[in-house]
């Protein structure tokens, strides 16, 4: 648990140094996302190397992921549309978000989402957070603080869409890890995939 809470801790770090505004001017968001995501999946290889045994990659496991990912960017279409009816505030946080990409290659950011940033964080939050609390607790309680650990390392972005954003991500992630854990090559492949669909391919 110490090794967890480490890690953790570490998260938190990068994540704000990322996302605050007294922080994120300092900062290419990309390259930090890139480094940070990269760091954590290392961690969490070195202290349990076994994430990779629950990856497979078949035909299952590959349209399995492009539903999720499908159906997730659905999910963020339907909201975004409630979000912007009920609230002012909603469509410019939103287009904060889509602002990190400015200047930015479409072809680089497509090619660290799929390649690395995606991956990494499945990696980290479900193959190592989420596995480790489902061990110590249940997996109920592993998915539920997981999912929120998951929201919180957002929070210090001040966007409450971001952070609404990364309740329901992670929620999806997590509830696909607690009832298919050894379908994790597909878990990896969704958030991969619908990480390039909803910030270069298909924006919402």
């Amino acid at each position: 648990m110490k090794k967890l809470v480490i890690a953790l801790l570490l998260a938190a770090i990068l994540w704000t140094i990322m996302f605050s505004p007294l922080t994120a001017p300092w900062v290419n968001f990309w390259y930090m996302m890139t480094a940070s995501a990269a760091t954590l999946a290392v961690y969490a290889t070195c202290v349990r190397p076994g994430w990779w045994k629950q990856v497979k990659w078949t035909t299952s496991e590959l349209l399995l992921g492009i539903a999720v990912a499908s159906a997730l960017w659905g999910i963020f279409w339907v909201g975004d549309r409630l979000a912007a009816w009920m609230f002012d505030f909603a469509r410019p946080q939103v287009d904060m978000i889509y602002g990190m990409k400015t200047g930015e290659s479409p072809w680089l950011l497509g090619g660290l989402m799929l390649l690395l940033i995606g991956p990494a964080e499945e990696i980290f939050w479900r193959g190592y957070v989420q596995h480790t609390l489902s061990a110590c607790y249940n997996p109920d309680k592993g998915l539920i603080i997981t999912t929120l650990l998951y929201t919180l390392v957002h929070v210090a972005s001040c966007n409450f869409m971001l952070i609404m954003a990364a309740l329901v991500a992670g929620a999806v992630w997590g509830l696909c890890y607690r009832l298919f854990p050894y379908r994790f090559g597909a878990i990896i492949l969704s958030h991969a995939l619908w990480d390039v669909a909803v910030f270069v391919v298909f924006p919402i």
